[in-house]
């Protein structure tokens, strides 16, 4: 499995941004995508997920604000960011989980200024 993510960026506080993970390569079986997040001296920590039935499940941080969603027709999955935070800031990583083995995409990049 490959992902590829895009849609980083900086943005002043209140503000949204849209992150997209593209999937390619053996993307049967893949049980969920999502995206973790890790800010400087921080560990990575989950973001939010959705399964292949649909179910999504959001960290407490980010509920009411983010939404997970997914394309299964461009194996690609989005997460919306409104209402971005300074502390939002982090690099953002899309995983996918195939079966029990996990593959993570390239980070990208979100700056939230306040």
């Amino acid at each position: 499995v490959q992902l590829q993510a895009s849609g980083g960026g900086s943005v002043q506080a209140g503000g949204s941004l849209r992150l997209s993970c593209a999937a390619s390569g053996i993307i049967f079986n893949i049980n969920r995508m999502g995206w973790h997040r890790q800010a400087p001296g921080k560990q990575r920590e989950l973001v939010a997920f959705i399964t292949s039935d649909g179910s999504t499940n959001y960290a407490d941080s980010v509920k009411g604000r983010f939404t997970i969603s997914r394309d299964n027709a461009k194996n690609t999955v989005y997460l919306q960011m409104n209402s971005l935070e300074p502390e939002d800031t982090a690099v953002y990583y899309c995983l996918a989980l195939r079966v029990f083995t996990p593959y993570w995409g390239q980070g990208t990049q979100v700056t939230v200024s306040s």
